[in-house]
């Protein structure tokens, strides 16, 4: 992983960009401090790990595709064994929902190699079993990735903090290639699939998804997905499975000439 980063460097993924101080984590132990943050939930999978996801419909979560495949089989999991626990913080959420359905970004794949295009390609929706009308749990819009040097932020569960979300409100933009996201943002296992915040155009926007964790000259950097064209092809398949093709267990779609699924050093289980 740290020479995989190392020919990012190379590359020159990071151009010189300064680097600005970024905001601690802070936990949204109370209702106040997590209102604005309630459509972040906590993705438990499998009865054994869990991802972070974000509502940006009322029945549609946004994640990391990695966090829907077991670790140690390579297999993909069942959508009936994930359930997204929007607002979720010491012991209750504000809405509890089961996953009828997932759509996967069909270049993603799940073995041991890594690479800028699986990390870019780390991208799936969750189709809910019913939509989420809680007046608290608003889902986030999107937009365009940001610009080398940007400030976003990130809301994520991890390990250590798996019952309540935290808050990064500022982190940075250190760079991107090949539609790789890289940031100063802090993550663990746990944050993958957590939204990646721009508040550029007065709100808070998902730009990215955060895929995996690495370092860089000892310098750990979080590594997210691209979300422009992607995203928006998942939610067109989203909707025409919807309409043409019966639910099975199990059900997942992915578009076009698709591969199956990779492991790699991400922060998740």
């Amino acid at each position: 992983m740290r020479y995989w980063i190392a020919i990012f460097i190379l590359g020159g993924a990071l151009g010189g960009a300064a680097i600005a101080q970024d905001a601690v984590l802070r936990s949204l132990q109370t209702g106040v401090d997590a209102s604005p943050w309630e459509a972040v939930g906590r993705l438990n999978i499998g009865g054994n790990s869990f991802c972070t996801g974000a509502l940006i419909a009322p029945d549609i979560v946004l994640t990391a595709a990695h966090c829907l495949y077991d670790s140690d089989t390579g297999d993909l999991i069942n959508h009936d064994r994930v359930e997204f626990l929007a607002g979720w913080r010491n012991g209750r959420a504000s809405a509890y929902r089961k996953v009828r359905r997932t759509a996967i970004h069909p270049g993603y794949i799940f073995d041991e190699h890594v690479s800028s295009e699986r990390v870019r390609n780390d991208l799936a929706l969750l189709k809910l079993d019913h939509e989420i009308r809680n007046t608290t749990v608003i889902p986030f819009g999107t937009s365009t990735r940001p610009d080398q040097g940007a400030r976003v932020g990130v809301v994520s569960y991890a390990r250590d903090r798996s019952n309540a979300p935290s808050l990064q409100e500022v982190c940075q933009v250190l760079g991107m290639q090949d539609g790789v996201l890289i940031t100063s943002c802090t993550v663990d296992y746990g944050s993958s699939g957590a939204p990646i915040f721009s508040f550029s155009e007065g709100s808070a926007k998902i730009v990215s998804v955060v895929s995996a964790m690495a370092e860089i000259d000892g310098q750990k950097v979080s590594l997210g997905t691209d979300l422009d064209l992607p995203l928006k092809h998942l939610r067109a398949e989203l909707d025409r499975a919807d309409e043409s093709v019966p639910q099975v267990s199990g059900a997942v779609s992915k578009f076009g000439a698709g591969s199956s699924g990779a492991k790699f050093v991400r922060p998740e289980q």
